[in-house]
């Protein structure tokens, strides 16, 4: 299945935080990336945020 603009959206979501993407892999169902440690949570939330996954759950990112 394939579904246009997904990273984009992605993407621009995590620009929109000024989060730096160090790294990129993608498949055909998944998209990975690598930012810096200090931000990572910030960009689990801006994914979470763009893709309205966020919930009343919390999670806890190791450090």
């Amino acid at each position: 299945m394939s579904h246009p603009g997904v990273a984009a959206h992605f993407f621009a979501a995590l620009a929109q935080e000024n989060i730096n993407i160090e790294m990129i892999a993608t498949s055909e169902i998944k998209i990975s990336c690598v930012v810096p440690q200090d931000r990572g949570v910030d960009a689990l939330k801006a994914a979470h945020s763009a893709f309205n996954l966020a919930g009343t759950k919390t999670v806890t990112v190791p450090a």
